[in-house]
């Protein structure tokens, strides 16, 4: 029992690392999470976090229940999938970009919301991937499908949430500096780019 326990450990922690891993590497989430602090400033990037924390465990409860393999089964609604989440994220890299902009009908002076951190995660393909991986490989309580999947959901969400408020925060402080407009406008047109480049590289590597 004890050697059993040992492994199970192991395991638990090597899901764990994955998990850190994918998250704080930069991706859509903690990328647009940085970019709505950096433009919009940390209440409106914390009602984006939620959002997104909300949208992240709905694929996962997907995946869990299945039902992302049955939606995935219909022809072609992974690509449309993958087009919708591309706009939608360059749109929101639009958003930030222009946060700080004095240009007529290029301010934006309204954030993406709970709403938009939602639609973000439920439209990802990577976030079916990702949770598909996470859930039905790392197998570590055998004979116990449920402990499992509750303690995953628990190591996840321990990982994921201070994750990004620690990327929020980062882009919090940048909106604090008071910086000059042209500098803010550098910072989020840089933020929007890097939004742009994962995109540029989901687009690549499919």
């Amino acid at each position: 029992a004890r050697r059993n326990g040992h492994w199970k450990f192991c395991r638990m922690l090597k899901f764990a690392a994955a998990v850190f891993f994918l998250i704080i590497t930069p991706g859509p989430g903690v990328l647009t999470t940085a970019g709505v602090g950096a433009g919009f400033g940390a209440r409106p990037g914390l009602i984006f976090v939620i959002g997104l924390f909300i949208g992240t465990n709905l694929v996962a409860l997907a995946v869990v229940t299945g039902l992302a393999g049955v939606l995935f089964s219909v022809p072609y609604l992974r690509g449309a999938l993958f087009a919708i989440s591309a706009i939608y994220l360059l749109y929101l890299a639009a958003k930030v970009g222009f946060s700080g902009a004095k240009i007529g009908f290029m301010a934006t002076p309204k954030a993406p919301g709970l709403a938009g951190g939602v639609m973000l995660q439920l439209i990802n393909p990577k976030a079916y991937a990702v949770n598909t991986m996470m859930f039905t490989g790392f197998n570590y309580w055998p004979g116990n499908l449920a402990a499992e999947l509750i303690t995953k959901f628990l190591i996840m969400n321990a990982i994921w949430v201070p994750l990004h408020l620690a990327w929020l925060w980062a882009g919090v402080a940048l909106h604090r500096l008071d910086l000059a407009p042209r500098v803010q406008r550098r910072i989020n047109l840089a933020m929007a780019a890097a939004m742009v480049l994962v995109v540029v590289l989901a687009v690549l590597a499919g």
